[in-house]
């Protein structure tokens, strides 16, 4: 899109904290980088704000408000980032009468999917009154892509809410238009902050695909095309960018975010792509990403090594078999031992990504995910407790408890297990995603197990499997202080802080 009249010549965009993550600099955030390197191309100056990792994130974003001739401030966040943005919002608005204020990313498409689900079915339930008070915090709210629906929000007369999770409108990107955009604005941020390495080669991470269109129960954009579609970029373009990240950043690790890289149907053609690349720059990179157990074969393993990969992460869930049909996960234990039988015999590592607080949970069931990770003996793993997040199908099609107002239950139609959860704020709560051995919280139960054991059985699980494996603990980064004295002139912030383009 153009830059119309009404653009104005400089935004803000800001990237919230992420304090619930051990370290906050790790990945950075692709999608707002994105939308700045659109805005770059359109000749628009952009000011970013990062704000991962910033203790004291609000006195940043308040001395730089003060002194930014930028009017519009763009906020990207997922649902855990939500209290962290609408505090953001609260302290612009403290020093800058002026300021309109756009809010993007996941949480903002995923309620509003919900809300559509809602309205459709003619229901007003919590999903409508979340976006309302999305639309009440925010001038702005964009759901979906917003490569382009930013242009429309930076309008004088923008409407309150912009659905780009419409693949009937011009919005919403198709894969010819994911193959124009420019790559992320990395240049926008201060890469040599971001600490992540892949077999001891620093790396930076990059989102080759988008869309997942499976229907785990626990698993947020079910109803949101935005995320249910599989929409992909030709290997070239995807490779094009890693060369661009190699030459311009000198690393030679790349993370694939992807959902799941295996639904790809031209997978190889991008692995041997790869190896071609590497073999003209007399390179060799180190590679890792999600794949998805049952598509998983050993042709795909093969060209994954080849091409650079050591590393997979698989969202296996669980070790019992009738949680793994309470998710709708489609896929059984066989075929996630055989995932990781191909993975070990091609000299892949795998991490298994797993969760508890699913229908139908128990002490039993949890029981039998810790004995399935001490069996099957995976490189790494992950232990999170569960949340309904609006637009996935335990949010979307939940009711409320008839004894109790603020409890609302999802039941799986097959085997009628039920799971409770409680009602939450995500614009003040937080704390239910991950946190450290003895801090989690659970805002789910089950019939079968409470939410004061559901977070110690997982605390349980984590302590005793890691000590079996030798697998160490994963350790947190200290915060960054952001000092007062350096915001006092104009509103200048470190560099690891704000980054300006030069449009």
């Amino acid at each position: 899109m153009k830059v119309s009249l009404e653009t104005p010549s400089r935004v803000c965009l800001i990237t919230p904290p992420s304090v619930f993550l051990l370290d906050e600099r790790v990945f950075m955030n692709l999608g707002i980088l994105k939308v700045a390197a659109v805005l770059e191309r359109s000749g628009v100056e952009v000011e970013l704000l990062d704000m991962s990792g910033i203790k004291n994130y609000l006195d940043a974003v308040k001395d730089h408000a003060t002194g930014s001739a930028a009017v519009h401030f763009g906020v990207t966040a997922t649902t855990p980032q939500l209290p962290a943005a609408v505090q953001i919002a609260s302290s612009i608005r403290a020093v800058r009468s002026d300021a309109r204020i756009i809010l993007g990313g996941p949480h903002a498409t995923l309620v509003n999917a919900a809300a559509k689900r809602e309205s459709a079915l003619a229901l007003t339930g919590r999903a409508c009154d979340a976006l309302k008070q999305l639309t009440e915090l925010f001038d702005v709210v964009v759901a979906g892509d917003g490569e382009e629906a930013v242009f429309l929000a930076l309008m004088a007369d923008a409407p309150s809410l912009i659905d780009a999770d419409d693949p009937k409108t011009d919005l919403f990107l198709s894969n010819e238009q994911l193959s124009e955009l420019p790559f992320p604005a990395r240049h926008l941020l201060d890469v040599e902050s971001y600490r992540y390495h892949i077999d001891s080669e620093r790396a930076l991470s990059l989102i080759s695909q988008l869309g997942c269109p499976f229907e785990c129960g626990f698993c947020g954009g079910r109803q949101s095309p935005f995320l249910r579609r599989v929409r992909l970029r030709p290997s070239e373009n995807v490779v094009a960018e890693m060369v661009h990240m190699y030459k311009s950043y000198g690393v030679k690790g790349f993370m694939f975010y992807d959902d799941e890289l295996n639904v790809n149907r031209n997978m190889i053609e991008l692995m041997q792509l790869i190896i071609d690349t590497q073999e003209s720059l007399g390179t060799t990179w180190r590679l890792r990403g999600f794949v998805k157990a049952q598509l998983f074969n050993e042709e795909q393993a093969a060209n994954m090594y080849r091409a650079g990969f050591r590393w997979l992460l698989v969202g296996f869930e669980s070790g019992a078999p009738r949680i793994l049909d309470n998710i709708n996960k489609r896929s059984t234990l066989e075929e996630n031992n055989r995932c990781l039988q191909i993975a070990r015999q091609a000299g892949l590592k795998v991490k298994a990504l797993m969760s508890v607080g699913h229908p139908g949970e128990s002490h039993e069931t949890v029981q039998a995910t810790r004995d399935w990770l001490l069996k099957s003996k995976p490189d790494d793993f992950d232990v999170s407790i569960i949340t309904p997040y609006p637009g996935s199908p335990y949010y979307d099609r939940a009711v409320r408890h008839p004894q109790d107002n603020g409890k609302w239950v999802y039941t799986y139609e097959k085997t009628g297990d039920r799971l409770y959860s409680r009602e939450v704020d995500y614009a003040v709560v937080a704390d239910y995603y991950k946190g450290v051995p003895g801090e989690y919280k659970s805002y789910v139960h089950t019939d079968l197990i409470g939410p004061t054991e559901l977070a110690e059985m997982r605390d349980w699980m984590e302590s005793t499997v890691r000590e079996d494996l030798g697998v160490p603990f994963n350790l947190s980064a200290p915060s960054i202080l952001y000092e007062h004295s350096m915001g006092q002139s104009g509103g200048i912030l470190p560099s690891n802080i704000l980054r300006t383009s030069k449009a």
